[in-house]
């Protein structure tokens, strides 16, 4: 564990190391990402504080795009600048790159994907221990009243029940918190607000982040260099070879989804599967999840689908070009604008939201939003446990209510045999998530193979 005491500036490659252990530990979705992280930074490492790492986490929660690698980008940024960020940013991204890329060509090019199957088999599972544990954690740091449970309760109802849509729920809660605050403010001023430990322990740890005040032609500059690197792509594409392919198509379909994924992958799943099953013809019925699942059992962002939309897509429409490396070119394309804006949104509002750090009526709005993110966060562990643990699932509505009935037939019995093993060794033995997976793989890998495969 790092003394805040020892050395007021973090030495950049110390924070880099740190930094490639986070994105090889990114496994379990949001919940269980943003739950590394504040393991490694907030509890051992002691490089941000508590309240400094919510507030951070708040501002993440309100932007298109994938919230964790957000966050860690933001605290990159908070560390050691635009260069910190980016490392932050970009290495959180690279391992799921790299898995998903390998796994879609043996997807394309093979079919004999066996072993593979065994292994996202055995993994499911310990990735859903590995969320609840994320969401029990995170809950425990963020409802730290009554008010706060019924503003969390109040989302999991509104988006698992009736299917509210998440930049909805986060406007609600915004506002509930932002009113509340004014009314009751000490049940809201409680998650980035002002603690007994704000003058003491906590100064003394952010004493690492350098402080910066913003800056109209910094902004003017960041925006205009971001987009530009968001456009490059695009225009290169229509300035060699026109805009009646296949990659100038992916690249301006995701530059468009790059802005509207709200709630993360599952927010904009559906939209995708149709526009790239029924429109494009990019997939075939039913590859979305095999897609889904790469992306839910290798580490990094769960809206690294997108990449294998992308791969499979130019795989089948690659012209004259080689199949395979139109897929590899097709992944580095749709990575590229899918993630490009995440860094935009950072380093151009990081800044004002650090500015505003005191503010209570921004710190209460804030708090009802991080408490309602962890109503939304239970959502997706609850929707990925009865997909785990059942093969078939029966959505039925009534009274504007949206239930979702497993078939008790179809349980998925090594699923469960793992999933308990899973959360034994995990909860109750205290292992590590890596080491949790491993056992997990190895025990999904002998079961799939001796009563599936």
């Amino acid at each position: 564990m790092d003394n805040p005491l020892e050395k007021k500036t973090l030495p950049f490659k110390k924070a880099l190391k740190v930094w490639v252990r986070v994105a090889i530990y990114s496994f379990g979705g949001p919940a269980g990402q943003i739950a590394v992280m504040h393991k490694i930074l907030v509890e051992e490492k002691k490089w941000i504080s508590e309240n400094r790492f919510l507030h951070a986490m708040n501002y993440c929660m309100l932007l298109p795009g994938p919230e964790a690698q957000q966050l860690a980008t933001y605290i990159g940024w908070l560390l050691h600048r635009t260069k910190g960020g980016l490392v932050a940013g970009g290495l959180f991204i690279l391992p799921g790159f790299i898995s998903i890329l390998i796994l879609s060509i043996l997807y394309a090019a093979y079919r004999d994907v066996g072993i593979v199957e065994a292994i996202f088999f055995g993994i499911k599972p310990a990735v859903l221990a590995i969320v609840i544990g994320a969401v029990v954690k995170i809950g425990k740091r963020a409802l730290k009243n009554g008010v706060m449970v019924c503003i969390a309760v109040l989302a999991f109802i509104a988006i698992f029940f009736f299917e509210i849509d998440f930049p909805f729920i986060v406007i609600a809660a915004g506002l509930t918190g932002f009113i509340g605050g004014r009314i009751w403010e000490e049940k809201f001023l409680v998650i980035t607000g002002p603690t007994e430990k704000s003058d003491g322990e906590n100064a003394l740890i952010d004493s690492r982040i350098i402080s910066v005040k913003p800056s109209l032609s910094k902004t003017i500059k960041t925006v205009l260099v971001f987009l530009g690197l968001w456009a490059i792509p695009l225009i290169v594409i229509a300035a060699t070879i026109g805009i009646e392919n296949i990659f100038f198509s992916e690249g301006l379909f995701f530059s468009k989804t790059a802005v509207v994924t709200f709630g993360g992958a599952y927010a904009v799943l559906a939209y995708i599967t149709q526009k790239a099953v029924e429109d494009y013809g990019w997939l075939q019925s039913g590859e979305m999840l095999d897609g889904l699942g790469m992306a839910e059992t290798t580490p990094g962002p769960l809206i690294q689908v997108v990449q294998f939309v992308g791969f499979m897509g130019a795989y089948r429409m690659s012209g004259t070009m080689d199949p395979l490396m139109a897929g590899i070119l097709a992944s580095l394309l749709v990575t590229w604008v899918t993630f490009i804006p995440c860094f935009l949104f950072i380093f151009t509002g990081a800044p004002y939201i650090e500015y505003l750090r005191g503010n209570k009526n921004l710190t209460t709005a804030l708090s009802g939003i991080t408490a309602a993110v962890v109503g939304v966060i239970l959502n997706l562990g609850v929707w990925f446990a009865i997909h785990t643990f059942f093969g078939k699932v029966r959505e039925e509505h009534s009274y504007g209510v949206r239930w979702l009935i497993p078939e008790w037939s179809t349980i998925d019995v090594g699923s469960v045999i793992i999933g308990l093993i899973a959360s034994f060794v995990y909860f109750i033995l205290k292992w590590d998530m890596l080491k949790t997976i491993f056992i997990s793989i190895a025990l999904g890998i002998g079961y799939y193979f001796i009563f599936i495969g």
